[in-house]
């Protein structure tokens, strides 16, 4: 019997108390003085590691005390404390003494291991300010560390706790495979993901990802184990499984903010009965539009030479080559494109026509702005067909439109007023 235990023992039968309750009793308040010991030792440990250390951590300039302080590194390595006097008071529990003493080392290794976790957190904290992170994201990395070693730790914690060998229970966790491969199957397909994600370079924290299978239309916000948080533009958060990214298709935006350019394809659709060729009334008042006087110049006069040769009849414009409205509109729009400023100059820029449909004959823009903001963007793309739209009716083209309730209220009117 301890000393401490021992002297307990003679006060108590000092006292009165003899015999079995004298010696439980004797047991009982030594636990007890322990138990109170390791709790003043918990408090002294907050009062001087976290407090102390924290107010030096707000005064220094570096990082990592700061991202271990957030991450409560210092506040978990306050509870080493009282398990190391429970370690070392093991003796005066008496008949469980061999017990406490496995609790107190097993309290240990899961404080070691909590603060092994904040750490490796501050790690990926501080890891995140710099711009590699962006393309390399090791958040997802860190995590199946974790994993791991929380698993290591419990089968360590749990042979601990049986007083066996922790090789013992190793060994005997070969038949729990197939169990084992089951729970955590998500996690494995997470870490397959996040090596194909890594090594192919397929996506980056503030990529620009839609992906309509799950409602994700949005930038890249974090890359974890099993995640991937895409904020929506209507900032709504999408979740998606980090495997979705390699076994489903999705969009990218992120070469067109690394070319800075942004693609404008949209077509107005032209009325096919307003197509005519051009009178020798409007080639002279269309010689007028600076953006186009060069090119009338040139094609009139490479028709004439052309029509010349073949020795057209001009009494029918079906006889040899003609100029028409939506030909030299069309160029008109392309000229327009090409003085823009904020239309990008070095990559592909051109005005095409679609296959007729009922709807009129398609007259496709295709060009990128050297913006591709999306706000921007949009601004500019609107300010272009603006200025399109009002133009055509300057070349004798209808844009074609759906017939309105209005439209057909004035034909009614119209009819009426014949009959």
């Amino acid at each position: 019997m301890p000393e401490t235990v021992l002297w307990l023992h003679d006060w108590l039968q000092s006292c009165g108390l003899a015999g079995w309750p004298c010696d439980a009793l004797a047991w009982t308040l030594t636990g007890l003085a322990v138990l109170a010991a390791a709790g003043l030792a918990y408090l002294l440990a907050r009062l001087l590691l976290v407090r102390v250390v924290s107010f030096f951590v707000r005064r220094t300039r570096t990082q990592w005390d700061d991202a271990l302080a957030r991450r409560r590194a210092f506040r978990r390595l306050a509870h080493l404390l009282p398990a190391l006097v429970l370690y070392g008071s093991a003796g005066l529990f008496g008949p469980v003494a061999g017990l406490v003493e496995r609790l107190a080392l097993s309290y240990m290794t899961l404080v070691v291991l909590l603060v092994l976790m904040a750490v490796a957190n501050a790690a990926v904290d501080i890891y995140q300010t710099y711009a590699v992170a962006r393309s390399r994201p090791i958040k997802g990395f860190v995590e199946v560390a974790k994993i791991a070693l929380g698993f290591v730790v419990g089968v360590f914690i749990l042979a601990t706790l049986l007083d066996r060998e922790p090789w013992l229970l190793l060994s005997g966790l070969g038949a729990l495979t197939a169990v084992l491969l089951l729970v955590f199957k998500d996690s494995l397909l997470g870490l397959v993901a996040g090596v194909q994600l890594a090594v192919n370079d397929l996506v980056h924290i503030g990529d620009w990802i839609e992906m309509p299978k799950y409602g994700a239309d949005g930038d890249v916000i974090d890359i974890s184990l099993h995640t991937v948080k895409v904020q929506n533009w209507d900032k709504t958060i999408t979740s998606l499984p980090s495997y979705a990214l390699v076994s489903d298709s999705f969009k990218n935006w992120r070469s067109m903010t690394q070319a800075g350019a942004r693609r404008i394809k949209r077509a107005l659709n032209i009325d096919i009965s307003s197509v005519r060729y051009l009178t020798e009334a409007d080639l002279e008042r269309l010689a007028h539009v600076q953006l186009i006087a060069d090119y009338l110049r040139e094609k009139r006069q490479e028709i004439a030479a052309f029509n010349a040769e073949q020795h057209a009849d001009p009494s029918l414009p079906l006889n040899g080559r003609q100029l028409t409205n939506v030909g030299t509109f069309r160029a008109y729009v392309a000229a327009y494109l090409r003085r823009h400023p904020k239309i990008h100059q070095g990559l592909t820029l051109m005005v095409r026509h679609l296959e007729p449909t009922p709807q009129g004959l398609p007259l496709e823009l295709y060009a990128f702005t050297n913006d591709p903001t999306w706000a921007t963007y949009e601004n500019i793309q609107a300010d272009i067909f603006d200025h399109i739209l009002a133009a055509a009716p300057l070349f004798d083209l209808r844009v074609f439109q759906v017939p309105s309730s209005g439209d057909v209220q004035k034909l009614g009117e119209a009819l009426g007023r014949r009959a």
